[in-house]
């Protein structure tokens, strides 16, 4: 059983559906318990930091995250769910956010005026060195174009966690990987064909 956590995110429908498209079982939950007991996690977010946060606290998800992962149990998160592992950020706030990667979230401030924020639509990704051993990368292209929508941006600490950046009037992290969590700031549930792979990959991919 894969567990969709529900923080009333615009994109959690898609997400279910696209993973019940490459042969997962999802089940959408704001149930700590039914997030404990599951198989895997996916945690999609979508919309403003601070209440994305404020919500994963407000309905105990919080602790059952973080009791999974010391489990070991593999963690997809997607978007705001990549940004809240990080230890805070400038929307809304500063505003706490899980800390479980160093480093912060911070706003695009574009010197090029063409560049539009949010950032919105598809771009190209590269792999840094530990994207090249990711097993959720397995059978993409080398440089894949996905499908961003965002206004910040994950700036860590560590470097040796991210493994695909991307450049959007300078580089910035669009995943990283940590043992058994791997997060992405794109939207593979609309990156069409690549999107799925990633999707496939988690679903297939031993617990």
């Amino acid at each position: 059983m894969i567990a969709v956590v529900d923080v009333c995110s615009g994109n959690l429908r898609s997400v279910e559906k696209a993973i019940a498209h490459v042969g997962g079982d999802p089940v959408v939950t704001a149930d700590p318990d039914v997030v404990r007991r599951a198989d895997k996690i996916v945690v999609p977010g979508q919309g403003a930091f601070g209440m994305f946060a404020h919500g994963l606290e407000a309905r105990g998800l919080e602790p059952a995250l973080r009791e999974a992962l010391a489990r070991g149990v593999p963690m997809l998160g997607i978007c705001l769910g990549l940004q809240v592992l990080f230890e805070d950020s400038e929307e809304q706030g500063p505003v706490r956010g899980l800390g479980l990667l160093p480093g912060h979230i911070v706003k695009f401030r574009p010197t090029d005026r063409t560049l539009k924020v949010p950032h919105i639509g598809w771009n190209q990704v590269q792999r840094t060195a530990l994207g090249a051993r990711e097993p959720l990368l397995r059978g993409l292209p080398e440089s894949p174009y996905v499908y961003f929508v965002h206004s910040y941006y994950a700036a860590p600490s560590d470097p040796s966690v991210v493994a695909l950046e991307c450049d959007y009037g300078g580089g910035f992290c669009a995943a990283v990987r940590k043992d058994n969590l791997f997060a992405c700031q794109f939207h593979p549930e609309k990156s069409q064909a690549v999107g799925l792979a990633i999707l496939r990959n988690f679903v297939e991919a031993r617990a």
